[in-house]
């Protein structure tokens, strides 16, 4: 699953990369820019409203085969673009086949790790987000001076895509039929999994609905999502807007990337610790949503300064903070509900993220050729407020664990 979300990554880092090229080769604005992102965002957040249940459906093996497949042959088809039309079109494809990502990784997770591993467990996939981000310059700019053009640039992480599904074709099990799992190690995850989850029963989409929970992490992710994809798809023009170029500030791309790699793993080790200590799985996935949804105001200071080395610590504290925060709201799902449910809710808050990404991009197009990066890291550092709100009177322990 780590492998999965670095190269989803750096499939849709490969259009933040290559912007200033595009941007320089069709003379598009950054309005321009802030279309192709929507229209992948747009696919991604109504993809994830689908492939939720899809892979509920179908399992994790089946449809993350289908989304990978889907998702590799977009990007290899990406190079056939002639301009903001048609490339809009190939980014739609993409997200539309990306959006099974995280829904998957959320059921691997409810099916395979026990209460108190599951937040390490999803600190490690979705650090592939950090991961895929901090290598994509290099990968892409390099495939981009090899090949002498941003169309070969597009393509190439398709071809990551084939070869990771033939590996998973061959590695993923699901435990109730994975031929290297031992018999006590079965039973150890199988009699853990309906420990501390909602007692839902027979439930549908309407009473899913009507759960606080449900739009607890919803709200959640939709609310702080997009301080996340600001810096992932703006970063390289915001960067370039401090006439920094891409070929000698690689390293600004890295730095706040690995900072958020550093988030994923102290969120989730805290949050196990806690667990292990006698915390119930809420208090302590909320103790640290709480201190990291203050940590993201640190991009306050960055529409005020100038110098690079304090815009990337800031930049870094900032995501650091954020993939922590994230790390607990992705695992809120595989700990509260039941599995045949579990991909559903995430790909509810997934749909959630998006509907605020597209929002918040189109915003962050206008405001930037209007007024500069100054408004959007005000808006990108208090919003997350609201959202660590929202979580914290809205989300709750089932009844079980309560007693």
């Amino acid at each position: 699953m780590f492998a999965s979300t670095v190269i989803n990554y750096i499939d849709r880092q490969s259009l933040a990369v290559l912007a200033p090229f595009l941007q320089r080769d069709f003379r598009w604005s950054n309005e321009d820019f802030a279309y192709a992102v929507v229209a992948f965002r747009v696919a991604y957040a109504v993809g994830q409203l689908i492939t939720g249940r899809v892979v509920d459906w179908l399992g994790t093996r089946k449809a993350l085969s289908l989304s990978v497949a889907w998702y590799s042959l977009a990007a290899l088809m990406s190079p056939l673009a002639t301009g903001l039309k048609s490339l809009c079109t190939f980014r739609f494809l993409l997200g539309a086949g990306e959006s099974a990502n995280w829904p998957a990784a959320t059921k691997a997770v409810a099916a395979w790790f026990p209460r108190a591993e599951r937040s390490l467990a999803v600190a490690l996939f979705d650090s592939g987000s950090s991961v895929g981000a901090a290598v994509a310059p290099l990968f892409v700019l390099s495939c981009y001076h090899t090949f002498g053009s941003w169309r070969p640039a597009l393509a190439m992480p398709g071809l990551l895509g084939i070869v990771w599904l033939i590996v998973w074709r061959m590695a993923y099990r699901a435990p109730e039929e994975h031929p290297r799992l031992g018999a006590a190690e079965r039973q150890l995850i199988l009699e853990g999994r309906e420990q501390d989850r909602l007692p839902l029963g027979r439930v549908h989409w309407r009473k899913l609905l009507a759960i606080p929970t449900t739009w607890g992490i919803i709200l959640g992710r939709t609310l702080t999502d997009p301080v996340w994809y600001f810096i992932a798809d703006w970063f390289g023009v915001f960067i370039a807007s401090k006439h920094v170029k891409l070929e000698q500030g690689l390293l600004s791309f890295w730095i706040p990337f690995l900072a958020a790699d550093l988030g994923n793993f102290a969120g989730g080790g805290i949050s196990s610790w806690l667990v292990k200590r006698g915390w119930n799985v809420v208090r302590a996935r909320k103790a640290v949503i709480v201190v990291c949804g203050f940590g993201m105001t640190a991009l306050i200071p960055v529409a005020f300064t100038s110098n690079l080395p304090l815009i990337l610590a800031l930049f870094s504290l900032s995501t650091c903070c954020y993939a922590a925060w994230s790390t607990m709201a992705l695992t809120l799902p595989s700990d509260l509900y039941p599995e045949e449910w579990v991909a559903s809710v995430s790909g509810l808050s997934g749909a959630g993220s998006g509907a605020g990404t597209i929002i918040s991009t189109i915003v962050i197009g206008w405001t930037a050729d209007r007024y500069a990066f100054g408004p959007v890291l005000m808006g990108a550092s208090v919003i997350p407020l609201f959202a660590t709100a929202a979580v914290l009177m809205l989300v709750r322990s089932s009844r079980r664990e309560r007693t």
